[in-house]
């Protein structure tokens, strides 16, 4: 991670620069600095230890799915969610200058970059490579990379490392989106008037019979809508299942106060992660 900052007017995110999740910190916090991390932990200990203010994170694709490590990391992270951010995602074919796409025979980038680029990958039969990130990719290929290579990235990275776009857009479907958390160190809950409102929370259901079932139950009798329900295992153990979940409403709201005490009475444990205005794009 960076010295830069020194003063705590930064937003840390994961990546290097150029990626997409720099792009998120400049488009949604312009009044702050983006501040790259090597990994997601080393993004929570700068907001944790003062060094930001806040950070930025992906946790799910519309494409791609979840964010892979994400959901197990945010109960233990310290933090708390205070918004949410949709990112549009643009994918690029981009090369070192004079390169044309006709040149081109292998293309790295993210796994998650690849997977939503399969159908131009597959269409101009090039062979693809994982890289650790967008951005990085972009950086090793200006660096010192070959005629036959080429990158996915955002048209941001191709700025950032001087490189050519061969071809704008190659995402397979045009509503490709990221959504992103922004996290600080103290809570920051959405007045309970404020309108829409997201409530996130993880829980870990008892051991026993229908636990699961029993706990949604209150969301469905209290007329409380849940617009995300994910499972993770915890420890390597497959008896020990947490759960991640969104729901619309805020906890001083009679009907989701009521269903949080009955999912709380068949979980082992509960604990909320945020309470914050649903973005414009929901």
């Amino acid at each position: 991670m960076s010295d830069a900052a020194d003063n705590g007017d930064y937003i840390a995110y994961q990546g290097e620069p150029g990626a997409f999740s720099e792009l998120a910190c400049l488009t949604y916090a312009p009044g702050l600095t983006p501040l790259p991390c090597a990994t997601f932990e080393d993004a929570f200990e700068a907001v944790r230890t003062g060094r930001v203010k806040k950070a930025m994170l992906p946790i799910e694709n519309s494409l791609a799915g979840r964010v892979a490590d994400i959901h197990h990391l945010l109960p233990d992270a310290g933090l708390h969610i205070i918004a949410e951010y949709f990112l549009p995602v643009e994918h690029h074919l981009m090369a070192r200058p004079g390169v044309t796409l006709d040149q081109v025979k292998i293309v790295r980038s993210h796994a998650m970059a690849l997977g939503q680029c399969r159908r131009f990958i597959k269409d101009h039969a090039l062979k693809p490579e994982m890289a650790g990130d967008t951005a990085g990719a972009a950086r090793q290929l200006a660096e010192q990379g070959h005629g036959d290579e080429a990158v996915i990235a955002s048209a941001h990275a191709a700025k950032q490392y001087g490189l050519d776009v061969l071809a704008a857009n190659i995402e397979d479907e045009p509503h490709n989106t990221t959504r992103f958390l922004e996290m600080s160190l103290e809570p920051e809950d959405a007045d309970p008037d404020a309108g829409a409102v997201v409530t996130s929370f993880v829980f870990e259901v008892r051991n026993i019979p229908a636990a699961l079932y029993k706990a949604m139950g209150g969301f469905a009798t209290n007329g409380v809508n849940m617009t995300k329900l994910e499972s993770y295992q915890l420890g390597g153990a497959f008896t020990a299942t947490m759960f991640y979940a969104d729901i619309e409403g805020h906890p001083a709201h009679e009907p989701v106060r009521l269903a949080l005490e009955e999912l709380s009475f068949f979980s082992s444990s509960l604990k909320i992660l945020g309470v914050y205005e649903a973005a414009r794009e929901r």
